[in-house]
């Protein structure tokens, strides 16, 4: 028999108890707990689900890996390569990978009387999956691409729509250069849908149409693309699945005398992820003061406990309890106490997630947070990790008063009494 948790839970279900000094100060030191956790549980789950937002925006305009020319500059202008690659059937068995698609890019500008804008045109073809712009869709419908008939049917943002006053059904006119004319090429499009990912400079950069036109406009063949645009399942797979890709992207070139290369979401867009790569600091702090706020909430209540129990404490040490087994008993008790606070954290933690993923009560400036609304992830693990961390942690702190138990006698304790 575990005689140290048979005292703790006397203890702990003691009604005589609650009348205690020490009562109110417990009472405390779990509010504090609570408090900790929800907002322990709060940022995790607002940084994690305001890292995936924005990752997945940058990746919606651009796929999480691309393959493309060796010779393409940093532009938006690329050589072409062939659609028709003996590397795509390998690529396409490999677990990780969701779906590959083509694309070409071509600089342009695009003007009325009273404004001008530039942009770039990305031109995809019927393999596209156009479930990330279906999502963010704010008027019209997605653009209609076969493989018999070129398009004039492009997506623009609602950035554009506003800034150059167009709206669904209206033509607009973009310009585009090419290096061996000195005259534009101009093109008539027509507005097919207006979107709105929040994601501003993207927004405002890209137009989406048919492949085709890019085709026509470089004077490219059928089979020629500027690359392709790998979904992977997992992003944590990224690192891997791009050193894969890439290991069976080089072998075939090297064999056949052309190069291509690789480019992952986060070397194209480095900016973006070591700005969200700094957000994890944030979450570290918020976690370590946290913990430290709940652990010496818990400290003091557990010193007040241990001084009100001091008559038991030298009953127990007269009986012959070591020191380390009258310990146990105070840290059955916090565990028991701690765990206590820690569903009620719980509880509020995950009311607040839910309430806000149903309702979107909190709002955020899109034009400087890329989101409309404070994003919240809700992770098992996350909540699992965080508990476990918080009652080790505490309890670990809780070691410290172990000393004052030391230091009590019993026979000034039961004379006193």
């Amino acid at each position: 028999m575990n005689v140290e948790l048979f005292i703790a839970k006397r203890l702990f279900f003691d009604k005589k108890s609650q009348h205690f000094v020490s009562a109110k100060i417990i009472n405390i030191a779990l509010f504090s707990i609570a408090l900790s956790l929800v907002t322990m549980i709060i940022s995790v789950s607002v940084i994690t689900g305001f890292k995936q937002e924005v990752r997945n925006k940058a990746i919606g305009f651009g796929g999480h890996i691309r393959i493309i020319n060796y010779d393409t500059n940093l532009s938006a202008e690329t050589r072409p390569v062939s659609r028709n690659q003996d590397f795509l059937p390998v690529l396409n068995k490999l677990s990780f990978i969701k779906h590959i698609q083509v694309f070409a890019t071509k600089p342009g500008i695009i003007k009325t009387e009273e404004n001008i804008e530039g942009v770039v045109l990305k031109g995809v073809d019927t393999d596209y999956n156009w479930d990330f712009f279906t999502k963010y869709l704010v008027k019209g419908s997605i653009p209609e691409i076969n493989d018999s008939t070129r398009t004039d049917q492009v997506l623009i943002s609602e950035k554009t729509s506003d800034l150059m006053g167009f709206d669904v059904g209206d033509d607009i006119y973009v310009y585009f250069i090419n290096e061996d004319r000195e005259i534009p090429n101009t093109r008539q499009f027509k507005v097919r849908g207006i979107f709105n990912t929040g994601l501003e400079e993207f927004d405002r950069l890209f137009v989406i149409g048919d492949i085709k036109q890019i085709q026509r406009l470089n004077q490219w063949n059928s089979d020629q693309v500027s690359g392709f645009e790998i979904i992977i399942r997992n992003f944590k797979d990224l690192d891997y699945a791009e050193y894969r890709v890439r290991e069976e992207v080089v072998n075939y070139y090297e064999d056949n005398g052309e190069t291509l290369r690789t480019e992952s979401i986060i070397r194209k867009y480095p900016q973006i992820f070591d700005w969200l790569s700094l957000l994890d600091m944030n979450v570290w702090i918020i976690l370590i003061l946290m913990t430290l706020v709940a652990g010496i909430n818990m400290i003091s209540g557990l010193l007040i406990l241990m001084l009100e129990r001091s008559t038991m404490i030298g009953i127990l040490k007269s009986l012959g309890s070591p020191d380390h087994s009258i310990i146990k008993v105070f840290l059955y008790l916090s565990g028991f106490l701690v765990s206590r606070g820690l569903l009620w954290g719980n509880l509020i933690g995950i009311a607040i997630i839910i309430i806000q993923n149903s309702f979107k009560v909190l709002h955020l400036d899109a034009t400087s947070y890329y989101v409309s609304y404070v994003p919240m992830n809700f992770s098992v693990i996350h909540l699992i990790i965080l508990n476990i961390g918080t009652l080790t942690a505490v309890l670990l702190m809780l070691l410290l008063p172990g000393k004052v138990i030391s230091k009590i006698s019993p026979e000034k304790t039961i004379r006193f009494d």
